[in-house]
């Protein structure tokens, strides 16, 4: 609730964190590393929880989920962690908002071939609306 979030890809910064999100080229949860950035890496919800049925590739973001996405839900909701309220909620919001998140960063195409339609305003387009054009003089993610 009180952390301190740090952007940084600095291999000295980051081992001094607490918790590390996608950058440092680990995975390891007893440690707090999510990161997915590494060849050998092919989670899924699946096998992670081999309770769920997706397969799809996870992001950090989906690892972040898996592990602490019950537990949050649960304290948002003032629900039991393991209540069946948790556990459908937990489905519904992997499989129609983070799935998608975990797909588009990994690359995962919507469809098999063609797709029938455009997906325009996805997650990922949005918050790379935020970053400045390629062409920017002014790199600066934080000035806004």
């Amino acid at each position: 609730q009180d952390a301190e979030i740090v952007r940084t890809r600095d291999p000295q910064r980051l081992a001094g964190c607490d918790v590390v999100v996608d950058v440092g080229g680990e995975y390891d949860p007893g440690r707090h590393r999510y990161d997915h950035h590494q060849r050998s890496f092919t989670e899924s919800m699946r096998s992670l929880r081999p309770d769920k049925p997706w397969s799809t590739k996870l992001s950090s973001a989906g690892l972040v989920y898996c592990h602490f996405g019950s537990q949050i839900l649960a304290g948002l909701l003032g629900q039991p962690e393991d209540g069946p309220v948790v556990a459908a909620l937990y489905d519904k919001l992997y499989e129609n908002f983070v799935e998608e998140i975990d797909a588009m960063d990994n690359g995962i195409a919507p469809a098999a071939g063609e797709p029938r339609y455009a997906l325009s305003t996805t997650l990922s387009a949005r918050v790379g609306h935020l970053n400045p054009r390629w062409n920017d003089p002014d790199q600066d993610t934080e000035v806004g």
